[in-house]
C-alpha cells in the first residue's frame, strides 16, 4: 500500500523545513497544496493523497461508521505513511519536519505521532477525532502541537478534543488548543492561528 499520488513543491533551500499536509475526507492532494506555502513560506510542501474510497470520497484509512475506525487498517496505513514521509525527508536535509491535517487528515497525523513521535517536530491538528485511548509515549516530550476545533462541531465532541489535548500535554508535548465558535468547517481565524504557530519554523530567507 505504498503512497503513489502526491504533490511536492521545493522549499527555499535544501535545509528548508519539510511541511506535510493531509487533506480531509473528500479532498485530495490539491486541497491544501497552495495553503502550505501560505502558512509556512519557504518550506518544502508535500501533500499525499489518501487512497481509501468511501462512496467516492478519498480518505487515509477505512472506517465502519462515523467515529468507528478499522484499527487494523489504520495502523497498516500509518506504517505506509511513515515510510513515505521518511523517504521524502531523505531527499533533502530539512531543518524541521512539520505536519498539518484536517479532519481525517488530522486523525492519521495524530496516529502517526502516537507510534512515531520522532517524525514530526511540530503538528497542527485541525478538528481531529481520536475515539480511542492512545498508549503513553514519552517520545512526544518537547514536540509542539496545535489543536484547533469548533465549539459547535457536530462530528467531534468537545470532550474528545480536550482529551486529546490532555494526552499530548501529559506526554510532555508543548500543546496549544484553539477554539472557534463554529462547527467542523475551517475558519480564517484558525488558519491565522496556525500561521502564527508555524512562524518560528519558517526559513530566514523566506
Amino acid at each position: 500500500m505504498a503512497i503513489e499520488h502526491y504533490r511536492d513543491a521545493p522549499g527555499a533551500g535544501a535545509e528548508a523545513p519539510l511541511f506535510v499536509l493531509f487533506h480531509g475526507t473528500g479532498g485530495d492532494e490539491n486541497q491544501f497544496f497552495a495553503l502550505g506555502s501560505q502558512l509556512l513560506p519557504g518550506a518544502r510542501v508535500v501533500t499525499p493523497r489518501g487512497d481509501v474510497s468511501e462512496s467516492g470520497a478519498l480518505r487515509f484509512f477505512r472506517r465502519t461508521g462515523e467515529g468507528v475506525y478499522d484499527m487494523d487498517d489504520l495502523w497498516a496505513r500509518v506504517a505506509d505513511m511513515a515510510a513515505f514521509i521518511e523517504a521524502r525527508r531523505a531527499e533533502s536535509q530539512p531543518s524541521k519536519l512539520v505536519g498539518l491535517g484536517y479532519s481525517n487528515g488530522a486523525n492519521i497525523l495524530a496516529a502517526l505521532q502516537f507510534v512515531r513521535p520522532d517524525l514530526f517536530d511540530a503538528s497542527v491538528l485541525m478538528h481531529p477525532l481520536i475515539p480511542f485511548a492512545p498508549e503513553p509515549n514519552p517520545g512526544l516530550a518537547g514536540r509542539q502541537v496545535l489543536l484547533t476545533a469548533g465549539r459547535r462541531d457536530p462530528m467531534v465532541p468537545a470532550g474528545a478534543t480536550e482529551a486529546l489535548e490532555q494526552y499530548f500535554a501529559g506526554q510532555g508535548a508543548q500543546t496549544r488548543l484553539f477554539w472557534h465558535e463554529g462547527g467542523h468547517e475551517l475558519r480564517q481565524e484558525e488558519l491565522l492561528e496556525a500561521r502564527d504557530f508555524l512562524s518560528p519554523f519558517a526559513p530566514r530567507e523566506a
